[in-house]
């Protein structure tokens, strides 16, 4: 589009590079993804260990604070669909970072919890998220709680 808003087929020469966002420039959802692509790209490089992302991290965490929590509530959680959950906790097994105990009352359900060797990657995944919140910190200066709280508003009033 060009300044008055009609398609260009300028080619990327004659752009000097630069991609329009066009609306999506000011598209809230599309600054979030663009912000949480951005952070997870760093803490990854941070970790230094591409399969030990935020994503894992997150997981770990919440069975570290909810032992025995079913994979049900952990997707629920992290707001994760049962197909990604799954490998998720698969590959967790599979590393010996958590232990899956069936339920004594309920067949379908199992209880995760981490192993010890589950705390130590989590005490050092913890140490890199402590270390990139104080750079996003630094970021957002004196406006974190703030910034924590619209967030959150966004969660509760879309789901």
């Amino acid at each position: 589009m060009s300044e008055t808003n009609e398609p260009t087929d300028a080619a990327p020469s004659e752009r000097d590079g630069k991609i329009r966002l066009g609306p999506l420039e000011n598209f809230i959802g599309f600054n979030l993804r663009l912000a949480q692509d951005a952070s997870f790209q760093t803490y990854a490089q941070r970790v230094g260990k591409p399969h030990l992302g935020p994503g894992r991290f997150a997981a770990m965490m919440l069975i570290h604070e909810n032992p025995g929590i079913t994979q049900m509530e952990l997707s629920r959680a992290i707001a994760r669909d049962k197909s990604s959950v799954t490998p998720l906790v698969q590959t967790l097994l599979r590393e010996g970072l958590i232990t899956r105990t069936p339920s004594e009352t309920d067949r379908r359900r199992a209880h995760l919890r981490l192993t010890p060797a589950g705390e130590e990657v989590l005490a050092s995944l913890l140490a890199h998220a402590e270390e990139h919140d104080r750079k996003l910190d630094d970021i957002v200066g004196d406006r974190k709680a703030e910034l924590l709280d619209l967030l959150k508003k966004i969660v509760k009033n879309l789901t």
